[in-house]
């Protein structure tokens, strides 16, 4: 047994106190904390939180020697047990990191346990302290003497701890026992008030995703649902046997934002099933210190993101109308990069999460896409295709959960490809090409099929192609297109614009009513405090948004196949 002590019991410091109690098994000892936390594909070091790491062993204080910068080794003296002490300064309010303050705690144990060597199969025993009032919400069993238990390391960092006076809310779903906590820092429960039919909602939501994998209860044994509903945010990190998720109250005032809401919920419950029991092979088993590549993370999150949108719709939650709206504004953003004809394919994207994906920057548009986002629509693309063979992507889903996920076995690209093709043959050549590839599928072919049409919008001012922004004062360009005028005039990010045509600007509105398509125009700028006005001609307006509709012209076949679809029907 190893035992992780964790004291909260001073928030108004941000330090969470960990205690590791264990009787080694040899006289060489190797300690590591984790890198990163499964389900968020980033190298996060974790390390650079940990201070004042002490060694006991018995009343002698024991001095490791560092092995890397997450790493140390220890020669011990005897195999006594051991204790070790550090501190975790937790200051990061995301759902992949650790958070303490006075109202409440959320602990990422990743960030928190170190691994040690020859223990990773071995049970571990969590503990905790907290301040007077507060209670602990954990999705591991209860024990007897109020600790929980680990089967190993990998389920307890697989363990999101949620801390604060908070209410827990009890629902089941298919007779699964669920729970729902939400951290309010505002007004506890405000969003049951404002929201009272939220938990069968979320019940609804649950049981869509079990017929959607064709079960008739969860994956899980139990789930817990942890909200941190704060003034601004969005996110989601799934767990076997629960899921953390972040909302914004100001996205909640939107009419589609209880919509999003349902979604984001729907997409981390459906990953209990594709994610954490259908893995993807590079994960099995997890390796805690380094990336690895996954080319699969298209599918894991592509087709998650993709199902997100209709699960409401499937859980009689939203209507036809919203799902088409909610499908078009990711077409929409999909359509406006520019990475996607060229910068990064949908593998690519997969592989290159750990570099790219979660370390934007200001040319991101320009050199990569998004494998949530494109994945997502290669599923609608996939689903189309499917049904013209007649069968869906909710089919070949479960064919993978019943011979692979199932069972705990990892998938690699070639299951996937299998279990595609033999339900459309014809995807043996194309889903490839689509992964490798920069073309986009026939998209207009495709939702004709459902009877839907994309509409461009086009903006009302010609086309520079740069944003700016107000920083300090200062109109500065934030981002210059590739190959648009302003790259071909010589503008760089950080220019200050000062001047078109001898007229001040000030703000960014200010720009689009002085433009000339097609006139060579001077622009004055700043760079680097030194003036210099450069010849920039504007281009023709460009597309600044696509519209999703219902084609006028489409037969009643088509709008069967759109009911079909929306009901994850096979045709």
């Amino acid at each position: 047994m190893v035992d992780l002590f964790l004291d909260l019991s001073e928030p108004h410091r941000h330090l969470v106190h960990v205690s590791l109690r264990f009787t080694p098994a040899t006289k060489v000892l190797r300690l590591r904390l984790p890198a990163w936390t499964p389900g968020s594909y980033l190298i996060r070091d974790y390390v650079r939180h940990l201070e004042a790491l002490e060694i006991r062993q018995g009343t002698e204080r024991l001095l490791p020697s560092r092995s890397d910068p997450a790493g140390w080794r220890l020669e011990l003296p005897s195999l006594q047990p051991l204790e070790i002490h550090y501190d975790v300064l937790a200051s990061d309010l995301t759902v992949r990191t650790c958070h303490l303050d006075g109202d409440h705690g959320f602990l990422a144990l990743a960030a928190l346990a170190l691994q040690v060597e020859g223990e990773r199969w071995t049970p571990h025993r969590l503990s905790l302290r907290l301040p007077a009032g507060w209670q602990a919400f954990v999705p591991l069993p209860l024990q007897a003497d109020g600790t929980w238990l680990a089967a190993d390391f990998d389920q307890l960092v697989d363990t999101p701890v949620e801390t604060g006076p908070h209410r827990e809310h009890r629902f089941s779903v298919a007779g699964v026992p669920h729970r729902w906590v939400c951290w309010e820092a505002t007004a506890p429960d405000n969003l049951l008030k404002a929201h009272p039919t939220l938990l069968q909602d979320v019940a609804a939501v649950c049981e869509a995703c079990c017929r959607l994998m064709g079960e008739s209860a969860p994956a899980a044994p139990e789930y817990l649902f942890v909200l941190h509903l704060l003034d601004q945010g969005y996110g989601g990190l799934e767990h076997d046997t629960s899921s953390v998720l972040q909302f914004g109250r100001q996205t909640l005032l939107k009419p589609e934002g209880y919509r999003q809401l349902l979604q984001l919920v729907a997409h981390e419950y459906l990953h209990q099933w594709n994610v954490r029991r259908l893995r993807p092979a590079a994960l099995c088993p997890i390796d805690y210190d380094r990336p690895v590549i996954v080319p699969g993370l298209w599918f894991a999150e592509g087709v998650t993101s993709y199902f997100d949108q209709l699960l409401p719709h499937l859980a009689g939650l939203s209507s036809e109308d919203d799902v088409v709206h909610d499908l078009g504004t990711d077409l929409s953003r999909y359509l406006l990069i520019p990475g996607r004809l060229g910068g990064q394919s949908l593998r690519q994207s997969s592989e290159e999460a750990w570099v790219k994906l979660y370390r934007r920057e200001a040319n991101s548009d320009d050199n990569q896409i998004s494998y949530y986002l494109k994945g997502a629509i290669l599923s609608l693309v996939l689903d189309l295709e499917l049904r013209r063979s007649g069968s869906c992507l909710a089919q070949v889903l479960r064919d993978l959960w019943a011979r692979l996920g199932r069972w705990g076995r990892g998938y690699r690209e070639h299951d996937l490809l299998e279990a595609f093709s033999a339900r459309s043959p014809g995807l043996a050549d194309r889903l490839p090409a689509w992964l490798d590839g920069f073309e986009d599928p026939d998209l207009p072919a495709y939702l004709q099929d459902v009877g839907l049409m994309l509409e461009p919008q086009r903006a009302s001012a010609a086309n520079l192609g740069l944003k700016s922004s107000l920083q300090g004062g200062a109109l500065e360009v934030v981002r210059v297109v590739r190959g648009g005028p302003a790259q071909e005039a010589g503008l760089v990010l950080g220019d200050e614009l000062i001047a078109l045509d001898g007229l001040r600007l000030r703000k960014p509105e200010d720009l689009a009513p002085l433009l000339q398509e097609q006139q060579c125009q001077a622009i004055t700028i700043s760079r680097r405090g030194r003036l210099r006005t450069l010849a920039i001609t504007a281009a023709a307006p460009a597309i600044e948004s696509w519209r999703l509709l219902v084609d006028p012209a489409a037969g009643p076949e088509a709008e069967q196949r759109r009911r079909q679809w929306l009901g994850v029907v096979p045709c």
